[in-house]
């Protein structure tokens, strides 16, 4: 992980870091149509070059969108594209702050960060913009339904 390039997000007011091989591009979100029964972390469809963009809500995808309101942090209308098993995915975050190095390996993620952190983040990593939380993407997008299906589950 040392020497790794990665994209420094805000999500929630927290700075998280991304692969910087997982991430497409950034993106100006644009129009967003939402789909019907969709979950609620999902908060629409958008188009990128005449391709289709499944556009996720990071801090519903959390499962903070009951507990935060959508409007407690700015947001400056980007999103970061990423593909995760054959699929395209906009993620909708506060901010994108900077491309950065790691400076070391992924610790363990501190306490106080709460359930739904620990759920998507792999580790705290210390960049040279600073420590941020290493985000499991796969887990992001996979929502905070399927996390309450695994405890109800006792997995």
């Amino acid at each position: 992980m040392t020497g790794d390039l990665l994209v420094i997000a805000r999500i929630a007011g927290r700075r998280c870091a991304l692969a910087a091989l997982d991430v497409k591009s950034v993106i100006e979100i644009g129009t967003v149509t939402p789909i019907p029964r969709a979950p609620a972390w999902i908060a629409g469809i958008t188009a990128l070059r005449s391709q289709a963009l499944t556009v996720i809500d990071c801090r519903r995808a959390l499962g903070l969108g009951g507990v935060l309101a959508a409007d407690e942090w700015a947001t400056d209308h980007r999103a970061v594209v990423v593909a995760e098993g054959g699929h395209s995915y906009a993620l909708m975050v506060d901010s994108i702050e900077d491309i950065t190095t790691a400076a070391g390996e992924a610790g363990q993620v501190p306490g106080g960060f709460g359930a739904e952190w620990s759920r998507v983040a792999t580790g705290m990593i210390e960049t040279l913009a600073g420590p941020a939380l290493m985000l499991d993407l796969a887990a992001l997008l996979a929502g905070p339904e399927v996390a309450r299906h695994e405890i109800e589950a006792g997995i």
